[in-house]
């Protein structure tokens, strides 16, 4: 899959000053961001097309990144998922990946390697949406 000239980025997060400093990292490198407080939002405002990559906090009030990952994939959205975390288990990289998720990353420790993964994920995230995810 032909990298995009300039990806559309969807992230999720409850957190407003994270929202911000997510927008402003992406924003910096090159991509089109939209942001959304809930997985709500996400769901009302998100189309099968138009969107490159999927960035979404793990814990937020309405429902879990994982949650919202599934809700995702049930719709037939097969753009890359990234799911982020404050708060790591032992559990939650097999549950993200059962759920589509293609990489689970840690915060705050985001930055660089957030936007090396989402074009890693965007070039070749489709196979790994694929049959056993």
């Amino acid at each position: 899959m032909p990298f995009p000239a300039k990806p559309t980025i969807y992230v999720v997060d409850d957190d407003a000053d994270v929202l911000g400093s997510l927008r402003f990292l992406l924003e910096s490198d090159g991509f089109n961001v939209r942001t959304f407080r809930s997985g709500s939002a996400l769901l009302n405002a998100a189309r099968s097309t138009g969107v490159d990559c999927f960035v979404i906090d793990y814990k937020m009030p309405d429902m879990n990144g994982i949650d919202l990952a599934k809700r995702l994939r049930n719709r037939d959205m097969a753009a890359p998922i990234i799911l982020i975390t404050g708060y790591p288990d032992e559990n939650i990289a097999a549950r993200a990946a059962a759920a589509g998720v293609h990489d689970v990353l840690l915060k705050p420790l985001l930055d660089e390697s957030l936007v090396t993964r989402i074009r890693g994920a965007i070039q070749g995230g489709q196979a790994a949406a694929g049959p056993g995810h």
